[in-house]
């Protein structure tokens, strides 16, 4: 956008609001419109100012942070970023919030000095830029969803779906799970997202389907039923031994800018798996995946695309249409059973070493 994005800052603490208005007031392309120690004061100042993005604190009298998020996404919907203490309750918090329509989270700094303030200044700015550009719609009750059929079992273990994701990843890959049955295909993931962050989007995943839901661990083998999260902060890959398919968590540089990175994730399936794949690459901004992505449909594996309709950030998916990685385009809606039909249709064919 050619003005500078408006943001709204909604904080109980009053040093808090100082710090965060101190590190936006740096950034010539954002304009602080207004600051709120509490959502009642919040709400008047946003009728008024009409900012573009609003950064919300999870923990507030009156009334707590994601009830305040859910009536502005059900009655005014806006990009919110979640402020969060490195906690395991912030993390949950912050995870619900992120399922609740925010377009990301961040950790408060620990101090308002040092290499960790800064660091936490340059994250705020590069959030908010992302956000201003987010497509959100009003919230509606989600529709009671029947379970998509089992999958035909894979005698060898050669078989799998892998996911990419970034920003609005958590609410649609929570809406991709809880369709799938319990003994779903052998799921791999790539959601970027902060290691503090990562168990409690797992651990919520897992309670909320079918399928048994676990951080990846090194050497972790797949199997139908399972779904395996990337590590925050280590790049999951894939590999094949002797008895099929196995997790690598990987300590290498950042690629596409990420750690994890989908296009790791990506380009380790298309090597191990072949044409015995299916990727799908759903909202995020950037190209991380692109590359991958392609590489895995050159190998012979189905490939789909989130469409630009349903997207919050149509960045990641564009980048793989535009590449010639992207086989089919769909709405999120009709993914999870074009993931498992192409499942079903790639038989089981070995792989050679």
């Amino acid at each position: 956008m050619s003005r500078a994005i408006r943001v709204v800052i909604v904080d109980d603490s009053a040093l808090m609001r100082e710090m965060l208005k101190d590190m936006l007031a740096r950034e010539p392309a954002i304009e602080v419109v207004g600051v709120a120690r509490d959502p009642f004061e919040a709400r008047e100042i946003i009728k008024a100012t009409n900012p573009d993005v609003i950064t919300l604190d999870v923990e507030m009298p009156k009334m707590d942070g994601l009830s305040f998020l859910e009536k502005i996404m059900t009655l005014r919907p806006t990009p919110v970023i979640m402020i969060s203490t490195l906690t395991q309750e912030g993390s949950d918090a912050a995870i619900r919030a992120l399922e609740l329509g925010a377009v990301d989270c961040l950790a408060k700094p620990g101090s308002a000095d040092g290499k960790g303030f800064e660091q936490t200044g340059r994250e705020l700015v590069s959030k908010i830029m992302v956000a201003a550009t987010a497509r959100l719609s009003m919230r509606r009750p989600a529709a009671a969803v029947a379970p998509l059929p089992r999958p035909r079992r894979a005698e060898t273990g050669n078989r799998l779906i892998a996911i990419g994701a970034s920003t609005g990843g958590v609410e649609r890959i929570r809406d991709v799970l809880a369709v799938l049955p319990a003994d779903c295909p052998p799921i791999v993931i790539t959601q970027h997202m902060g290691p503090s962050y990562v168990p409690s989007f797992a651990a919520r995943l897992d309670r909320m389907s079918a399928p048994n839901v676990q951080v990846a661990s090194h050497g972790a083998r797949l199997a139908q039923g399972v779904v395996f999260i990337a590590p925050g902060d280590r790049h999951l890959a894939i590999a094949r031994d002797g008895l099929g398919l196995v997790c690598h968590i990987q300590d290498s540089p950042a690629v596409s800018g990420h750690r994890p990175s989908v296009d790791v994730l990506f380009g380790s399936v298309a090597k191990a798996a072949g044409p015995n794949a299916v990727g799908v690459i759903l909202s995020g901004m950037g190209r991380d995946g692109a590359i991958g992505l392609k590489a895995m449909r050159d190998a012979g594996a189905h490939t789909i695309g989130e469409q630009e309709s349903s997207c919050v950030v149509y960045g990641m998916p564009r980048a793989a249409r535009e590449g010639g990685a992207v086989a089919v385009e769909l709405s999120l809606a009709q993914i999870p059973a074009e993931m498992m039909r192409a499942y079903d249709a790639i038989g089981d064919r070995p792989r050679g070493s």
